[in-house]
């Protein structure tokens, strides 16, 4: 069977269709669309009819998963209703990505709304947790991607090609063999390497270690490092990144795709600057971001930028295996966090109204600043103090401190250690403690996990709950006068570029339909939201600054952060004071340092305001110390550079 027994418009590719899903059901029954009171198909598949029966009246769906419930058949639904464009560009990345690691990929357009279907089949099946990886990894970097179908072995479902559509016409074969999908050779092996090259599109952004600029490495007649061999076609990902719109994200990140791909494709320097006029991916280089909107760089900036971050993109490309690190454990622990950190978030979004009312909305904030620690130091508790809580998630550190006990008390997080000294309390988001029990459940040899898989996860985990908490904590959504409040904040957090409805907004928020729609007016009134007639967006433009002026709140969380900062200058000079009075005095030592002239080998107690001030009663004066740190640049110790002058290091004693 070929692409074109299916493609035709007209009657005779019915049979056609039908015979298709026959040969690739990996059950012996399909799903198919419910009729509604009108006689009208829904997007809703609850029944079923077997694939030996004649052809379904209405719309139908092949399940993925045999009954044993590991995968067959991969079908990537890539949603249109948003952008149409964006899941055209989504589905070639998917298709040269499936390509690149040897799996035939069948693209369809699912309908008449521009939305694709990529497919590939398997000989050898798959589990259902590679799947799900899969499918939150290709998430990640394809935003139209709707993964139910791929993390449902029970029940998820695609449309095949040919089936009709529920608004008319049928699932149309664009490119791509059906007898790829109705003979398949896909091998569970060939799943694993699209996971490992999935992650490390995920893992590739800007590299923190220091590349050995020593390493010999050739130039071109440009005095510019590149890849000794015969130049390819770029990847499929750096590919899709040259075309994607970088304005509307993060720029400098689309660029860095951009350019590892190039550099290990054995391109020039010359390659890819004949391409910065037009590449809508090459935005970095033309302009940068000036708070809200991107200011264009001169010729001379803009050449100085393309040529630094192509040396690094070289340099990184050369030097780096690009593994996951040195650690061997770090992948398994990864993943075991993440699972965690997935599994309280999707706890979280079940008990919606949980973060709608009272103090809910900060406990959320609060619980996702800790799934973002816990991700960070992949481990389940971590140390954390009320200021750094209340800095993170836009709220105040009495705010911050409410919101734990309530939600220890509801069982989301325990405290395992209280504050001690210098240490705050340590807090766990796995209440039972039974994190590392399981960790190599339900995963047998035969379906060994891909490698770099844990970490890309968490990579991405990390990535949508940092933009979530930098969405929602800016001055407009502070509580008190001129604050839009914190569950503004929360309902602004869940929006995109792209349009929304109230419905779908509503169960994001876990408030009921009416009270959201009250919460987004209230976004579209201060002027950073608007609504067309495809639902609620954001403009392509960051407004909150600009209203926050408006509303007089601009610089509320800066003035919260510099008083935390000076009290916590306040506390740790208080605490140095304390271990020194508690120290033993050394046989023949003089007095402390004072300001700025620590010794090489400190003693206990020192610090680098000098001694604490005092009364003339010898009692601490509070309000000198927070005057010195007040007026030594808002909270940050003074270390002066020493001079010939000054006494030399006192000698240590034994």
């Amino acid at each position: 069977m070929v692409a074109g027994q299916i493609d035709r418009g007209d009657d005779t590719c019915t049979g056609a269709a039908w015979d298709c899903t026959r040969d690739l059901s990996p059950r012996l029954a399909v799903r198919v669309a419910t009729i509604d009171a009108y006689g009208h198909a829904v997007n809703q598949y609850t029944g079923e009819r077997r694939v030996d029966g004649v052809e379904p009246d209405r719309p139908w769906a092949v399940y993925l998963a045999g009954a044993d419930g590991r995968y067959r058949l991969l079908a990537f639904d890539l949603d249109a209703k948003a952008n149409a464009e964006v899941a055209v560009r989504d589905a070639g990345m998917i298709a040269g990505l499936l390509s690149d690691v040897g799996l035939g990929a069948v693209v369809c357009e699912s309908g008449p709304g521009g939305g694709r279907h990529v497919w590939t089949a398997l000989d050898e099946s798959v589990d259902a947790d590679t799947v799900a990886t899969l499918a939150r990894l290709a998430r990640h970097v394809c935003p139209s991607l709707d993964i139910a179908p791929l993390v449902n072995p029970a029940t998820g479902c695609v449309r095949p090609p040919g089936a009709p559509h529920r608004s008319g016409g049928r699932s149309r074969v664009l490119s791509g063999d059906l007898s790829t999908l109705t003979n398949p050779t896909g091998t569970a092996e060939q799943v694993r390497r699209l996971i490992e090259a999935l992650a490390q599109l995920v893992d590739d952004s800007e590299p923190t270690r220091t590349v050995d600029p020593r390493r010999p490495l050739p130039v071109d007649d440009h005095a510019r490092l590149y890849l000794p061999g015969p130049r390819r076609e770029l990847p499929a990902a750096s590919a899709a990144a040259l075309h994607e719109d970088a304005a509307c994200g993060d720029a400098s990140a689309v660029l860095w795709r951009v350019l590892i791909g190039a550099a290990a494709a054995h391109w020039h320097h010359a390659d890819i600057a004949e391409l910065v006029a037009t590449a809508p991916g090459l935005e970095h280089i033309r302009t940068y971001r000036d708070r809200s909107q991107r200011r264009p760089r001169t010729r001379t900036d803009a050449q100085r930028v393309l040529r630094r971050q192509w040396d690094r993109a070289v340099r990184y490309v050369a030097t780096s295996g690009r593994q996951v690190g040195d650690d061997p454990t770090f992948d398994a622990r990864a993943s075991a966090t993440a699972a965690l950190v997935r599994h309280v978030q999707s706890r979280a979004d079940a008990a919606g109204g949980r973060w709608t009312h009272g103090g809910g909305p900060t406990d959320r904030r609060v619980l996702d600043v800790l799934c973002t620690l816990a991700l960070q130091a992949v481990q389940t508790a971590v140390e954390a103090d009320i200021r750094r809580l209340a800095l993170l998630a836009g709220i105040g550190r009495e705010t911050a401190r409410t919101a734990l006990l309530r939600l220890a008390a509801d069982g989301w997080i325990a405290q395992v250690a209280g504050a001690d000294g210098p240490h705050a309390a340590t807090w766990a988001i796995d209440p039972p403690d039974d994190f590392h029990r399981d960790l190599g459940a339900g995963r047998s040899q035969a379906d060994p996990r891909p490698a770099g898989a844990g970490s890309a996860e968490r990579t991405a985990l990390l990535h949508s709950l940092t933009h979530r908490l930098t969405d929602a904590a800016h001055d407009l959504f502070t509580a008190g006068v001129g604050g839009l409040g914190h569950h503004a904040g929360n309902a602004y957090a869940r929006t995109s570029t792209e349009p929304q409805s109230t419905a779908e907004l509503a169960r994001q928020t876990g408030d009921s339909p009416a009270a959201t729609a009250r919460t987004l007016n209230k976004l579209v009134s201060a002027g950073v939201l608007k609504r067309s007639p495809q639902g609620w967006c954001r403009y392509r433009t960051d407004r909150r600054t600009a209203a926050a002026r408006r509303a007089g709140v601009d610089g509320r969380l800066a003035q919260r952060a510099r008083r935390y900062l000076i009290e916590r200058e306040l506390w740790a000079w208080w605490q140095a004071e304390d271990a020194w009075m508690r120290a033993p005095r050394r046989p023949g030592a003089k007095r402390r340092p004072a300001r700025g002239q620590l010794t090489l080998v400190p003693e206990t107690g020192t610090h680098a305001y000098g001694p604490h001030p005092r009364r003339a009663d010898g009692r601490l004066d509070w309000r000198q110390a927070r005057r010195v740190i007040e007026h030594d640049r808002y909270g940050q110790a003074p270390r002066r550079r020493p001079t010939e002058t000054d006494p030399l290091p006192a000698a240590r004693t034994a």
